[in-house]
């Protein structure tokens, strides 16, 4: 096939877009496929820009907001109507967070006419809102963390929720904009810094145990993976920094649990509409109860990424994975056109 992969964007999480999707397409090439690497910021990379985003990694903190705010990702339907782009079989979407995430660009993908991996643009839009997640999975029955949304004072979210509490963005990624406040003191900061996120603000009752993970491939459950982070949660420096969390995958959890996580995590992946991949994650407390904390309708896709690491656990290797996911979407073209 001949793939475009799509990354970069203007989100906080550009950087981890970046070197998903120059990873992904360096997988692609090596499972036979012709590939042609796209930021949609600047437009197609070439191969020694490709080679800089994986030496270089995600660093440590986000890009800076007067940085992003001087990137434009307004020509991405002009290109994917563009004439050396029209024998591309299948746009492959590396891209995390804003509106790489939260079905905008699904949307204009849509109106260009061109098959991507993924979900849609609904299913991009549902995972995204935080709080609208939350209120599917409790239609569906699957256990979440009470919350409440903001404006809210301190004194009114430790009379519902108690403490310790999580503060943070309804459609924030990469544990980006978010805070553990375990007092009311540290609570009054968090509420302060909302205030200049220009997004709504959830407070999350906050389940200490073990952070679980399960991510869906099709329409497959992977084995379930845990993560221990160096801090008290797995925040953004965890998340892409070695050494800074240890992923055990398979997760060493007794068979039951993985099994009533998995189901979740399905049932989770479609009442969200997700199709082709997710990631689900959990918090397990001390008695066994599973909060699901949200979903991820377009994870991390380095090699080191939890869902990748999910997929090896299962025996699929990072091109095969990224092969398999390129092939869900060509099918759906087929299936458009038979």
């Amino acid at each position: 096939m001949r793939i475009a992969v799509l990354m970069g964007g203007t989100s906080e999480e550009r950087e981890v877009s970046l070197s998903s999707g120059a990873e992904v397409a360096q997988a692609l090439r090596q499972a036979g496929h012709t590939v042609v690497a796209v930021d949609t910021v600047s437009g197609v990379l070439d191969a020694a820009a490709e080679a800089r985003l994986i030496t270089e990694g995600v660093r440590a903190a986000p890009p800076l907001a007067e940085t992003l705010g001087r990137l434009d990702e307004g020509h991405t339907v002009a290109m994917a109507r563009d004439p050396d782009m029209g024998d591309v079989d299948v746009f492959f979407l590396t891209l995390h967070g804003g509106s790489g995430e939260d079905g905008t660009i699904q949307a204009l993908l849509d109106v260009a006419g061109v098959t991507y991996t993924g979900s849609d643009r609904l299913g991009c839009s549902l995972a995204m809102d935080k709080e609208v997640t939350k209120r599917l999975l409790r239609d569906v029955g699957v256990p979440t963390p009470d919350w409440l949304v903001g404006p809210q004072t301190a004194d009114e979210v430790v009379e519902r929720l108690g403490l310790p509490v999580i503060v943070k963005a309804a459609t924030g990624g990469s544990s980006l904009r978010l805070h553990l406040a375990h007092d009311h003191g540290e609570l009054e900061v968090a509420i302060a810094d909302s205030r200049s996120w220009d997004d709504l603000v959830l407070f999350e009752r906050y389940h200490q145990g073990r952070e679980l993970t399960v991510s869906i491939l099709g329409d497959e459950a992977l084995p379930v993976g845990e993560i221990i982070p160096q801090h008290e949660f797995f925040d953004y420096e965890c998340k892409y920094q070695p050494g800074m969390a240890e992923e055990v995958f398979p997760a060493d959890i007794p068979d039951e649990l993985a099994e009533r996580l998995q189901s979740l995590a399905l049932t989770v992946h479609k009442a969200l509409r997700m199709r082709d991949l997710s990631r689900v994650d959990f918090m397990v407390d001390d008695r066994g109860q599973a909060w699901c904390l949200e979903a991820n309708a377009l994870p991390g896709m380095t090699a080191n990424s939890l869902l990748p690491k999910a997929a090896m656990a299962a025996g699929i290797t990072f091109p095969e994975l990224c092969e398999r996911i390129a092939s869900l979407a060509a099918a759906r073209k087929s299936a458009h056109f038979a």
